[in-house]
């Protein structure tokens, strides 16, 4: 071969490449993945509902009503959330709006759940809040938007149930201001509330939406109002809640600063919307504006260097996993966040932590249980992977490049529940069962070296119900759970191995391991702890099981 054909070849290379990367790039404007947050009974899983109405992706609703779903809402699969009325796991659901590829992964708003929720926003890029009007944040919002500033997560505010009575809207935005600890900007505004519910205002197109009780809104009926002194005004909603509006809407001008999108991405400022999900109502509102201005999918932090969405090579890491997702097939499915490049289906990828190559020929993405098996998959996708028991969360895929991504740790629990096995005949079910459901996330699993003692860490009591309910119908094992007086799991390490072993030997009895076979002290309570602290120096106690970028 000449040096012509040499050139050739190169141009047709540097070309393709070119092709390639422009084609991420367009992919990338594309997307918005986000996760929906909430108290529970805030109406997380409603809201949810409604965007995927929006996007063609169902076409009814489940109703939620007295805490039970009598028509099962489409990302409540198991059999557990729908007898209680709860979501206990994550799903993951895709749709297009207006030519946006929109990835919303709905998590878990029970407390005792807290922690799949906090591993799902290391999956997203932005997310949206669903406060309950009446209720104002509760105790689990503000340790959901914790985790958000922790990473400083873009956040959209959406104030819901419009339609019964609340607390009056500027209540509302100081209650948010001081107890989540970030600048807000309403962008709609209610006119009243409750019975005399008139509709919304929406400060950012000026345009009114009037409010039709019991009328479940798919269309597009806003009136634009270029002034709010125009006479159609005390028309459409009668002249005592118009003169309100107006001098709200004075009010709102003098007292918060013009709405700034680089404020909001870097996590700064909450743009907030009001409106009544289970009505439909104000929704549409809501979703068009978080196309316009949520961001699109951003760098990652991995131990070697910052991943940038364009880049031409694929990485991607796994934040769940799920166990007999579908119970007709005993399947076990890893959930794949891709932060660059191109995955491709059959192509062979690197394990980091196993230092192999591995490859996936039926991935897919989802739509609560339905699932679409998908060929290719960009930066913001999240895509379901067919696993053997070759994962563990925090797993990373790339292309060859060894690296781990940052940011997705187990927490310390706060409940410690020795188990006890009911039925020795079905020991490998009951060990089976354990490992699978730990590796999802649902809970952390301690064994002590002597005598095989297992203990079960979570953050609720309630997820020890699920444990118990899983491992009896899905792997046919039973089993008690024994209260253990532990006060916390740490982690420990040392820069010297010796004073590790010194200690490790010292506190054999309190001392356990992980899943990974890393070191755990159990410790009794908050003063021995600071004792071990205090007699042990050189030893340290870590709260998270990220070691280097310890978040707690």
């Amino acid at each position: 071969m000449g040096p012509f054909s040499n050139s050739m070849a190169q141009n047709t290379y540097l070309c393709s490449q070119f092709f390639h990367a422009m084609k991420i790039e367009e992919e990338i404007v594309k997307r918005r993945t986000f996760a929906i947050i909430s108290h529970p009974d805030a109406g997380k899983t409603t809201l949810t509902e409604k965007f995927l109405l929006f996007g063609g992706a169902i076409q009814t609703a489940g109703a939620v009503k007295s805490n039970k779903i009598k028509k099962s809402a489409t990302s409540d699969f198991m059999d557990i959330e729908r007898q209680r009325g709860i979501s206990v796991a994550t799903s993951v659901m895709s749709f297009e709006y207006n030519d946006v590829l929109v990835n919303l992964l709905d998590t878990p708003g029970h407390k005792d759940f807290a922690e799949d929720t906090y591993r799902t926003l290391t999956a997203v890029d932005s997310v949206i809040l669903v406060v309950d009007c009446a209720k104002g944040v509760e105790e689990q919002t503000k340790k959901l938007m914790e985790v958000c500033r922790m990473r400083d997560t873009p956040v959209i505010i959406f104030i819901n149930k419009l339609d019964r009575e609340g607390k009056d809207p500027f209540d509302l935005l100081d209650e948010l201001e001081e107890t989540l600890n970030i600048k807000v900007r309403p962008l709609s505004w209610p006119i009243s509330m409750g019975q005399s519910f008139k509709g919304v205002y929406n400060l950012y197109d000026h345009s009114l939406n009037l409010f039709t009780p019991g009328q479940q809104r798919l269309t597009d009926d806003n009136i634009n109002i270029s002034d709010l002194n125009d006479p159609l005004v005390d028309k459409l909603v009668d002249k005592r809640y118009a003169d309100q509006l107006r001098d709200d809407a004075e009010l709102l001008d003098g007292v918060y600063d013009p709405f700034d999108m680089e404020q909001y991405r870097t996590g700064q400022l909450a743009p907030v919307f009001f409106g009544s999900a289970i009505n439909n109502f104000g929704v549409k509102e809501l979703l068009e504006t978080f196309i316009q201005i949520a961001p699109t999918p951003r760098p990652r932090e991995t131990d070697q260097r910052y991943i940038k969405p364009e880049e031409n090579k694929f990485t991607g890491f796994i934040f769940k996993i799920h166990a007999n997702l579908d119970p007709k097939h005993r399947d076990r499915i890893a959930f794949l966040r891709v932060t660059s490049g191109k995955f491709e289906r059959n192509k062979f990828f690197y394990h980091s932590r196993l230092d192999k190559k591995v490859r996936f020929n039926s991935p897919f993405s989802f739509l609560a249980q339905a699932k679409n098996v998908v060929d290719e998959a960009y930066p913001g996708d999240v895509i379901g992977l067919y696993d053997t028991g070759n994962f563990k969360i925090g797993d990373t895929l790339t292309e060859g490049e060894q690296l781990q991504f940052r940011g997705i740790p187990s927490f310390s629990p706060e409940i410690f529940k020795e188990v006890q096995n009911l039925d020795p005949m079905k020991t490998k079910q009951l060990e089976k069962g354990l490992q699978q459901l730990t590796d999802e996330g649902v809970a952390q699993l301690f064994v002590h070296e002597m005598g095989q003692k297992k203990v079960i860490g979570t953050v609720g009591e309630l997820q020890f119900d699920v444990i118990q309910y899983r491992l009896q119908h899905e792997y046919g094992a039973s089993c008690r759970f024994n209260h253990v007086s532990f006060f916390k799991a740490c982690w420990i390490t040392a820069t010297d191995p010796l004073k590790l072993n010194e200690f490790m030997r010292r506190k054999s009895e309190y001392v356990f391991e992980d899943k990974d076979g890393n070191a755990v002290f159990m410790a009794e309570s908050a003063w021995i702890l600071n004792v071990m602290k205090q007699d042990f120096p050189g030893v340290t106690f870590h709260t998270t099981s990220e070691f280097k970028t310890e978040m707690a």
